[in-house]
């Protein structure tokens, strides 16, 4: 059995740490700009609108397009929650995990509660179509994140 000595393990994790210039982080901001939570939300809720009227071409009937809207209703609307509840500026990075942490469980126990509620607001349910609807809209966030500036490598 091998024994490492933990601060010569330290130093060379040290040694690998090179600290940006102004210049390079500016540059470095430049490449890799923040996407904004609230165009997702506006991906989503495009979405909401694309799949329910998809549903009414495929099906002809309304029951369908309400049920695979509120489907991407159920996805949308809690992560608009989500992303108005963490805007807010945190103390510290600790206090800004246990935000994001609470406001995705509100998100979460928000989406159980919309699915808890569609049979009685949506007349003629289509768990089918609202199951599609949320599944198209959860899948914007990969549209979201593989369309966000400097993911494509130029050659």
């Amino acid at each position: 059995m091998k024994s490492a000595d933990p601060q010569a393990e330290t130093e060379d994790v040290q040694d690998d740490f090179k600290a940006l210039s102004a210049e390079e982080a500016v540059r470095w901001r430049q490449r890799h700009r923040m996407l904004s939570p609230w165009r997702i939300v506006a991906l989503q809720a495009a979405a909401t609108v694309l799949v329910a009227l998809a549903g009414w071409a495929w099906s002809g009937n309304a029951a369908t397009a309400w049920s695979a809207g509120y489907g991407g209703l159920a996805v949308a609307l809690p992560t608009a929650l989500l992303a108005r509840g963490v805007q807010r500026r945190r103390e510290s990075a600790g206090a800004a995990m246990v935000a994001l942490m609470g406001w995705e469980l509100v998100k979460i126990v928000l989406t159980v509660a919309m699915l808890a509620a569609a049979p009685r607001l949506v007349p003629g349910l289509s768990w089918l179509a609202l199951l599609v609807g949320m599944v198209v809209v959860m899948k914007t966030y990969w549209i979201a994140l593989l369309a966000r500036p400097g993911v494509r490598k130029t050659v």
